[in-house]
């Protein structure tokens, strides 16, 4: 169930994010309270997963998931650069956050 909800708190990261962005610095009402309100819940499942996950294992995958997914929104939505590079450097992060499961007891 932990990784449930740290799976949960990664797919809010992506949506505090890109609402932030969206919010134009504040100036937009509804993105920057949708990105508001994501981050607090954001926050919370990942409270409740560190119960059971040792912080280490469940801070880098909410962070790493959160980055790939943020950086797969720019690229897919907002015209980032999907350079070969950049998506290597990408896949890094998800075998790392895949080997963290792995790893964990």
């Amino acid at each position: 169930m932990a990784w449930v909800l740290l799976l949960a708190a990664a797919a809010l990261e992506v949506v505090w994010a890109t609402a932030l962005e969206r919010s134009d610095g504040f100036t937009r009402f509804w993105p920057a309270f949708a990105g508001v309100t994501a981050a607090v819940l954001s926050f919370v499942l990942l409270t409740f997963a560190l119960r059971t996950l040792t912080m280490g294992t469940a801070y880098a995958v909410w962070v790493g998931l959160g980055a790939l997914g943020v950086a797969v929104v720019g690229i897919a939505a907002l015209g980032e650069s999907a350079a070969p590079a950049r998506l290597a450097c990408l896949a890094l992060i998800l075998v790392g956050v895949i080997g963290l499961k792995l790893l964990d007891g």
